[in-house]
């Protein structure tokens, strides 16, 4: 991955990978050392990982922050009300205390997450789950529009209209974060060196 990054001359890059439960650290020292790599060739790109939850291992978690990608991400996906149909093999207050502990640890680095919508959620379940994630200490959230992958995947419960994409971001900005990504076609990388840059500066 450093190898390939050098040669795109990669100005941002975002690492991620499918769960490694089957790891002992979930996968954990692989992203360390990716983002060590990535960092020894590239020393001026900003690096952002997009992790598992590790099965909220904390030592996991820490040996990821330890590596000081700029920025930790890590996706809610959806309202707790939808796990068990969603994420059935996640949990929603695991998940927020990640984001948590990464913000709590993470010595600079940006807190990430996202969630997808069009799943059957409510808009006060959505606003709620905003509100978790700012009392998280996350600075930038995603929000797009989900979209089933395979027959074998959950149907489309709604097509959320642009209008309410925009509600969205307007109170997540309202209620503090640096940067809410709201909109159909946004993903979780969507717009990430942008978005790292602006909202670094409004820390400032």
């Amino acid at each position: 991955m450093a190898a390939m990054a050098a040669e795109l001359k990669l100005r941002h890059a975002v690492i991620t990978s499918v769960t490694r439960d089957d790891l002992a650290d979930g996968g954990a020292a692989h992203f360390a050392r990716t983002v060590h790599c990535v960092r020894a060739a590239l020393p001026e790109t900003g690096i952002e990982v997009l992790t598992p939850d590790f099965q909220g291992n904390e030592d996991a978690l820490a040996r990821v922050i330890e590596a000081r990608p700029d920025v930790f991400n890590h996706n809610l996906e959806t309202v707790p009300r939808l796990y068990p149909e969603v994420r059935p093999q996640a949990d929603y207050q695991r998940s927020l205390r990640v984001l948590e502990f990464a913000a709590r640890h993470s010595r600079g680095a940006q807190t990430k997450s996202g969630l997808m919508v069009g799943l059957g959620e409510t808009p006060a379940e959505v606003t709620k789950v905003l509100r978790d994630l700012l009392e998280a200490g996350v600075e930038v959230v995603t929000i797009g529009q989900y979209l089933q992958p395979t027959l074998r995947n959950l149907p489309v419960a709604e097509y959320v209209v642009p209008a309410q994409f925009d509600a969205y971001r307007e109170y997540g900005l309202e209620i503090g974060f640096r940067a809410v990504l709201s909109g159909p076609l946004v993903r979780s990388s969507y717009l990430a060196e942008q978005t790292h840059k602006s909202s670094r500066q409004a820390r400032c």
